[in-house]
């Protein structure tokens, strides 16, 4: 029983991704697939721009669909074996969902470029700069949050944007609001609370114009039943319906990403191994801590692969 995981916005960084193109066909015609259909060279930004160019959000998410993308086509070349037999499962962390129903054949991958690049566009375009911010939360857990999030509603929005790992809650909303929110945090005993360097407040109610644009250009969009079942962000349980995918992608823009309950669906149904795809380690650090006893992996760069070649 095999997992197929693909991270989301946090992992980006200058050169991800340029030793696959540099070694691999199969990677090299992801990324030139990419740059054509969102006709500008997405490529030289990720290998020769700045931290602040990849990190923009409109650039980052389709930089890090198109890693994991070719991180795919490579491990299936490598191994000639397709999705189905590789893994029992796939899913994302946030924008990694939209990488794993790439893989999965739901839509195309010109279509999951475009529809990328146009949520980067809109997610930063729902709140003015400065409005909002994003925190994580170190040693504490969803109930304890949900406490605390509920004494700062008066200072405005704050929900909880991911449920990453035990332990590890990010909460996010308007500025003022999460920054009582830490406060509230320290008082209780929290071992961390760190503020976030991001452009905008994912994954809580402020994305809610957000969701308008994304539930337009999804419907715009055919999805087909994914060649393997998708575990879900929303639900943290597996689907292969077009229609529950479709709207999982769109109630996700504002809802929380359930990535602990994603792990602990894994352990509950003996997954044995767990491999990440594309830029970082982030989701193989989160299922070494939450499922020691199985196999965690990251496969990023060509000497990755070694031990498949």
């Amino acid at each position: 029983m095999n997992f197929i995981v693909f991270p989301g916005q946090g992992s980006q960084k200058i050169g991800m991704g340029k030793k696959l193109s540099d070694n691999f066909t199969e990677a090299k015609e992801v990324f030139e697939e990419v740059n054509e259909a969102l006709k500008f060279n997405l490529t030289k930004i990720m290998w020769e721009g700045s931290e602040s160019d990849i990190s923009l959000t409109s650039n980052a998410q389709p930089a890090l669909m198109a890693c994991g993308v070719a991180a795919f086509k490579v491990l299936s070349k490598l191994k000639n074996k397709n999705v189905k037999q590789l893994a029992n499962f796939v899913c994302g962390h946030s924008l990694g969902e939209y990488t794993a129903m790439a893989v999965s054949e739901v839509f195309s991958l010109q279509n999951c470029a475009v529809l990328l690049r146009l949520r980067g566009e809109a997610m930063q375009k729902a709140v003015p700069v400065g409005k909002g911010a994003m925190a994580a939360l170190i040693g504490i857990n969803v109930s304890q949050t949900l406490e605390i999030i509920e004494k700062v509603q008066v200072h405005g929005i704050c929900d909880i944007g991911n449920d990453n790992a035990d332990g590890q809650v990010v909460i996010s909303g308007d500025e003022e609001a999460v920054k009582k929110a830490i406060e509230l945090s320290k008082k209780n005993g929290v071992k961390r609370a760190i503020l976030l360097p991001v452009s905008a407040p994912f994954h809580c109610r402020l994305m809610e114009p957000a969701k308008k644009v994304m539930e337009k250009a999804l419907n715009d969009i055919e999805f087909n039943t994914p060649l393997i079942p998708i575990i879900s962000n929303i639900s943290a349980s597996p689907e292969t319906d077009p229609i529950i995918l479709r709207k999982n992608l769109i109630n996700q823009v504002t809802g929380t990403v359930k990535w602990r309950q994603t792990m602990d669906y894994a352990k509950n149904i003996g997954v044995k191994k767990i491999t990440e795809l594309g830029s970082g380690k982030v989701l193989t650090g989160i299922a070494k801590r939450m499922l020691p006893s199985i196999s965690a992996e990251s496969l990023e760069n060509p000497e990755d692969f070694n031990n498949i070649l």
